[in-house]
């Protein structure tokens, strides 16, 4: 397995950041796969499959170098640089004009798991992943990305509150496929055989990106580490199951659906959207929940979230009439 020793101090100054770069990369890997994980993405890709199909056939030597790039096990580091967090999607792809061709080759050589083809030895291959990525933020991302941008500031979020419940091994654990917290300051970052890296005074970083992806790790130095990571669900279409009828008899059916969604971080925007409310209706359903104890809030950049408290998820989970009944006690 692939794992990583991590010293506390990297640890603790760790932190999540938003890469529009890495939001892009994701994206056009969907697109390369073809195939959706959920109804959300499904409807992505009916807009943009199409298109993107028809640039590849018209550009195979790009084609080419994708198919190099993305291979079974590795994608080409070049075109996967570690975020930083503080830089525009136009600072981070200007770091993959900046890969010598030489480089490139290589990584691609090694990421497709063998020799390149003919059409690949070329100086400008580079430049085309600049094209085609820049072609994935224009025309496929970048018209969506307020929305994106909410969705992976909830996922920071409600990381956040699961690191605060439970610790770095809870918030680890189920970031992504293959990788845990396995104790003594290691942690399994994939289930291949790759020898382990000693990350002890390194900056590391996690990126929570919204397309369905595997994620990938990525690193450009013994300095530099990130960890890219699908966020849980939240492109899909939200499960509207009914609250239940005691919760709705209690709180009135639209705010108690309001209170359901809310077990996830949500904005009012993506409240306003989920349950075809007008926004004054939903902010007067947020204040009277705030008020209750039912809910909090916080800032997470541009963005206020509101969550569930676990007064809130206690109401939820129970449908019985005892527990309605004693929350305000609980809450009090």
């Amino acid at each position: 397995m692939g794992w990583w020793q991590i010293s506390a101090d990297t640890l603790a100054n760790s932190r999540f950041v938003v890469s529009p770069l890495s939001e892009a990369l994701a994206s056009l890997r969907v697109l390369y796969r073809g195939t959706a994980a959920h109804p959300g993405e499904r409807a992505w890709l009916d807009t943009h499959l199409a298109a993107f199909r028809d640039r590849l056939a018209a550009d195979p030597v790009t084609a080419l170098l994708l198919r190099a790039a993305f291979g079974r096990t590795w994608t080409a580091d070049f075109l996967t640089p570690p975020p930083t967090g503080d830089q525009s999607f136009e600072e981070e792809l200007a770091r993959l004009w900046d890969t010598p061709p030489d480089a490139a080759r290589e990584q691609l050589a090694y990421s497709s798991g063998g020799s390149l083809p003919n059409e690949l030895h070329r100086d400008d291959l580079p430049a085309r992943a600049v094209d085609l990525v820049g072609w994935v933020w224009t025309r496929t991302v970048r018209p969506d990305w307020s929305r994106r941008l909410r969705i992976i500031e909830a996922d920071i979020v409600a990381r956040t509150a699961q690191l605060t419940r439970g610790g770095w091994a809870s918030a680890l654990d189920d970031m992504r496929a293959g990788m845990r917290w396995l104790g003594e300051s290691r942690l399994q970052i994939n289930a291949y055989d790759y020898p382990p890296m000693d990350l002890t005074g390194a900056r590391l970083v996690f990126v929570p990106v919204t397309p369905s992806w595997r994620g990938w790790v990525a690193y450009d130095s013994s300095e530099h580490h990130a960890i890219v990571y699908p966020c849980s669900g939240v492109l899909a279409d939200v499960d509207r199951a009914a609250a239940p009828a005691s919760l709705r008899r209690l709180l009135g059916p639209a705010r108690a659906g309001v209170l359901v969604l809310l077990g996830t971080p949500k904005s009012t925007t993506q409240l306003v959207a989920l349950t075809d409310q007008g926004l004054g209706s939903v902010g007067r359903h947020l204040r009277v929940l705030l008020d209750a104890h039912l809910i909090g809030r916080r800032r997470a950049g541009r963005s206020v979230l509101y969550y569930r408290t676990a007064v809130g998820d206690l109401l939820v989970s129970e449908t019985s009439g005892t527990i309605a009944a004693n929350v305000q006690t609980f809450a009090d």
